[in-house]
């Protein structure tokens, strides 16, 4: 276990003259900050909150692009015993509506005692953020010469382990109300599992992330850990990673980076967005583990990415990870990596049990294992009506742990429906096989769509809204893309009257471009029907699970997903 009362503790103990943070914009444009000079920044950050009266207990929105301010001015909030909370930094691809009612949300959720954005935050931006009376609008400095070195003003706070150390918040407008609130004893609980599973060694490994640090993923895995056990991070700006993913393979072979996390979906974009005749050019020998983690496991995926670029045997692994849980739940054997089995499809779909069958058989259906369980981690599958179910059986994953959330932030409402007898209900299917858990889909309400959470209501609330669909009457499922590693959006939709399928082409595209502006995403499929053809409940309300079986039914080559 790691030797730290703390998250501040862990920092303070770090070399100062060790490397830390490297953001890499290309090979002529990156900087390098040591821990020492990490130190001082976070300092200087805490103090400029110190003098806004930002104190111990006080929640802090942080919009901000990511980088070393944003990371420092993170830190000095927890040096104050505050609790930040990382929020997306607009981009092209965002639509300012979605900023207005999402800002507005968590601020009044959190009662954020500030919001701070960095000073060359977009004018037109402004009117976005949406702040209640009590909350502080705060300018931070975009570059270390920007930051007062001064350290007058702070009061540094005597952190317990007990304390709220920050606040993490999962995507879409629904998400946003639910803020995981982590102390600072869950969080290095989790990293001494991690770290020890990983056997994380800070003098020799070095990380890669392009990773963003509004999601789970990018704050614990790139950013928390590697702070706490004194690794050195090689940083790509997200939207960097998505313009160019080829970077990565650059920065991974130049920079000799060890460790490095990623959602599924980028085992296959990585290797089909560079050219095949660039493949050999990269030199990623110096990996020792690249995880697979936040989506479904896909063994296609892993495959086609240690193909492309002749990764050694071992470096591919894989976890089940989530914010409640502060990050990692379970992780594959590293020196054996992830386990793959084939499954009868039919018994699956079927009767939803798992029957081991050989690789060749007609209708086989392929499950890569999320690893074993870390130490003081449990997991369990269970029904719907909460019992728990024998191995090979699919069912929801419920899990308890020492570094388990205790609620979310300001929200019993929501911890209640989550939280039962000490057990989380992760809203996750999956099955439990020879100790190894097997993640195979989100529940109902949830769409992974690129390694982000979706929810479905974001996206039907949006269409629901356009003049010419009967609201409430829509439905939005996620449908697996084998071509990309990840989900695809479907929507099913009633018309207000039949009459209207006559313009159907120009009614999809208003719509796509409604989900694109609202949420950021593509739609792969759009249906549009006549009033009354979505199955509805017995309380008049659209029914999902019936809907879908239906469309699948008219859509066999769907089942594919499976």
């Amino acid at each position: 276990m790691l030797p730290y009362a703390n998250l501040i503790e862990a920092l303070e103990a770090a070399p100062a003259d060790r490397p830390f943070i490297t953001v890499w914009i290309d090979e002529d444009d990156h900087e390098t900050v040591t821990f020492g000079e990490f130190r001082s920044l976070a300092r200087a950050q805490a103090a400029t909150l110190a003098r806004e009266d930002v104190a111990e207990g006080d929640p802090v929105v942080l919009i901000m692009p990511q980088g070393v301010p944003a990371m420092t001015t993170f830190v000095g909030a927890m040096m104050l015993g505050a609790a930040p909370a990382f929020l997306a930094y607009p981009n092209f691809k965002v639509e300012p509506s979605k900023y207005r009612s999402g800002l507005a949300g968590v601020t009044a959720n959190l009662s954020a005692k500030a919001v701070v954005i960095d000073e060359n935050f977009p004018d037109e931006m402004m009117p976005c953020v949406s702040l209640g009376p009590e909350t502080k609008l705060l300018r931070a400095g975009q570059n270390k010469g920007n930051v007062r070195k001064s350290h007058e003003g702070a009061h540094f706070a005597q952190i317990r382990p007990d304390t709220l150390a920050f606040i993490q918040h999962s995507a879409g407008t629904t998400g946003l109300q639910k803020g995981v609130a982590l102390t600072h004893a869950s969080v290095i609980r989790q990293l001494g599992h991690l770290a020890t599973a990983l056997k994380i060694d800070s003098a020799h490994d070095r990380l890669y992330s392009w990773l963003p640090l509004y999601h789970d993923m990018g704050l614990i895995a790139a950013f928390i850990l590697p702070m706490v056990c004194h690794v050195p991070i090689v940083m790509q700006l997200p939207l960097n990673w998505v313009m160019q993913p080829e970077s990565m393979l650059q920065v991974v072979s130049e920079c000799k980076c060890t460790l490095a996390w990623m959602p599924n979906f980028a085992f296959q974009f990585v290797p089909r967005r560079t050219p095949q005749s660039r493949w050999a050019d990269y030199d990623l020998s110096s990996l020792r583990l690249l995880i697979n983690c936040s989506e479904p496991v896909r063994a296609s995926s892993m495959s086609e990415f240690r193909r492309a670029f002749r990764v050694k045997e071992g470096v591919l692994q894989s976890s089940y990870a989530m914010a409640e849980n502060v990050f990692a739940v379970t992780e594959s054997d590293i020196e054996r990596g992830p386990v793959t089995i084939w499954a009868d499809g039919q018994q699956f779909r079927g009767v939803h049990r798992i029957f081991e069958v050989a690789p060749e058989t007609p209708g086989a259906v392929s499950f890569t294992s999320s690893g074993r369980l870390l130490p003081n981690q449990l997991a369990k599958i269970i029904s719907d009506s909460g019992e728990r179910l024998e191995d090979a059986c699919v069912g929801e994953i419920a899990i308890k742990s020492d570094c388990l959330f205790e609620g979310y932030y300001n929200r019993p409402d929501l911890t209640t429906q989550v939280l039962v007898d000490g057990w989380y209900r992760s809203g996750d299917l999956g099955f439990l096989l020879n100790d190894e858990l097997y993640v195979v889909g989100r529940k109902k309400d949830l769409l992974i769509i690129g390694g982000e959470n979706i929810y479905p209501q974001d996206v039907e609330e949006i269409v629901s809204a356009h003049p010419a669909i009967h609201d409430g009457r829509v439905i939005a499922m996620g449908v697996y893309n084998p071509s990309l590693g990840t989900e695809d959006v479907v929507i099913v939709a009633e018309v207000e009257k039949e009459e209207l399928l006559s313009d159907a082409a120009q009614l999809k595209q208003e719509i796509r471009s409604r989900v694109v502006g609202g949420l950021g995403i593509a739609v792969r499929t759009i249906l549009l029907k006549p009033p009354k053809w979505i199955v509805k409940s017995t309380a008049g309300k659209p029914a999902r699970s019936a809907t879908r079986g239906k469309l699948l039914r008219e859509h066999p080559e769907w089942n594919s997903e499976a």
